[in-house]
């Protein structure tokens, strides 16, 4: 593939840019770090007008081979040097494709990069190309997109089933108690896969779409990234009838937390820290309207909740207004992933009962303490090892499912 980076064009907009890599990307049988940068600069003109970024990204790219996993380190280094919130949207999603690129030494990431290496090889930048574009217009998505991939493995497995739709005679999954009104981003993962149909038609599951885009997501807006090996198959059932008996509801207190986790094949330790995915994300306040209005404490307040919260939770979440939507974590904004989560739940600033519950027990209170450095050090690599695992819950493998054609709707 040819690509000069005079080729972008800075005056263009989103729309035009999505195009034009489309187009490249159909065009392409593979590709290497440096053309995986020049795809950058076309998506954001502005990463290579900063010469110490492109310099960095130079060296990294021209002197690396394939084989080689030290240019992840270079990107990590990358990583912590961009400073604005546009740069480290650059080099996380850079430091995403440079793991899939440049192929790492241990056999789960070489079996991720090469399940779809000849059948469909721009797969996985197709997808996160389409996961920036749309989280730069949509704020909230990696939050949905985590949701949706937690939701997912946790019932059936990670076998996309919460993507089929309803019909007259099923009520799917996506419609059952824990997702109906909670998780959303369908239509991304529509948007991906018809892409994907258009460039190698019916080699990509809807599975490995969701565990991509989630990981993508979250690495795009400064949080860790983890590898995502490939080839999921997806599932052919779908009922809402299995959603209360899988998915850990926002009342649950630490013994059925840890009990609905270690079913799934996750330990305490990785409930606690998966939790942390409260760090971003909406919560709609019929969720704590018991917590606000029908517990023990003065006023009907929940005890266990820090006063000054708990007023400015019933400002926002008048009595009935189930709908109104609050941040899980208001921190900088309600879309920084770190670590503050785990410190505003030691405060009892915990928004589900179910965060509450962490700090209930010794062996909980000690991980959320663990996990709480305000570095992010801890929690960072805690959540990608976790996520990693629970991304391969009971996955289905040929010749078990199939690759759905619209991951709406059965083959």
């Amino acid at each position: 593939m040819e690509m000069k980076l005079g080729r972008f064009r800075r005056e263009w907009d989103l729309d035009t840019r999505m195009a034009f890599l489309s187009k490249t990307i159909k065009r392409s049988t593979d590709f290497d770090s440096e053309e995986t940068h020049n795809i950058l600069c076309i998506w954001y003109p502005q990463a290579c007008s900063n010469p110490y970024l492109v310099q960095q990204l130079s060296v990294s790219t021209r002197r690396q081979k394939p084989s080689h996993s030290s240019s992840f380190y270079n990107y990590l280094d990358i990583l912590k040097m961009a400073s604005s919130s546009r740069l480290l949207t650059v080099a996380a999603f850079i430091l995403n494709l440079v793991i899939l690129t440049s192929g790492a030494n241990t056999s789960i990431r070489k079996s991720s990069v090469k399940f779809y290496q000849s059948e469909c090889p721009t797969a996985r930048i197709i997808v996160g190309a389409a996961v920036l574009h749309a989280i730069k217009r949509d704020h909230g998505l990696p939050a949905a997109l985590l949701r949706m991939q937690f939701h997912d493995c946790f019932v059936r497995g990670c076998d996309a089933s919460i993507l089929i739709d309803s019909n007259q005679t099923n009520l799917a999954e996506k419609d059952g108690v824990g997702n109906a009104f909670s998780v959303r981003g369908y239509e991304l993962i529509d948007q991906i896969k018809a892409m994907l149909e258009e460039v190698c038609p019916g080699v990509v599951s809807c599975a490995d779409i969701i565990a991509l885009a989630s990981r993508d997501s979250i690495a795009a807006i400064g949080g860790p990234s983890w590898s995502v090996v490939s080839g999921r198959r997806d599932g052919l059932f779908s009922s809402a009838r299995e959603t209360p008996s899988n998915l850990p509801p926002p009342f649950a207190d630490y013994p059925f937390l840890v009990n609905r986790f270690t079913r799934k094949g996750l330990t305490e330790r990785e409930m606690v820290v998966l939790s942390g995915a409260h760090t971003i994300g909406i919560a709609h306040c019929g969720v704590i309207q018991a917590r606000l209005y029908n517990s023990t404490g003065p006023d009907g307040v929940d005890p266990t909740l820090e006063p000054t919260l708990a007023a400015e939770l019933k400002k926002q979440c008048p009595f009935g207004a189930v709908m109104n939507e609050i941040f899980m974590d208001p921190t900088k904004g309600g879309n920084s992933f770190d670590s503050t989560y785990f410190s505003r739940v030691q405060n009892n600033q915990g928004v589900f009962i179910s965060d509450a519950a962490l700090i209930t027990t010794d062996s909980g209170r000690a991980i959320v303490a663990e996990e709480a450095s305000p570095s992010n050090a801890p929690f960072f690599g805690d959540f990608a090892a976790a996520m990693e695992k629970m991304s391969n819950i009971e996955i289905l493998s040929k010749p078990a499912g199939e690759i759905r054609r619209n991951c709406r709707f059965l083959n």
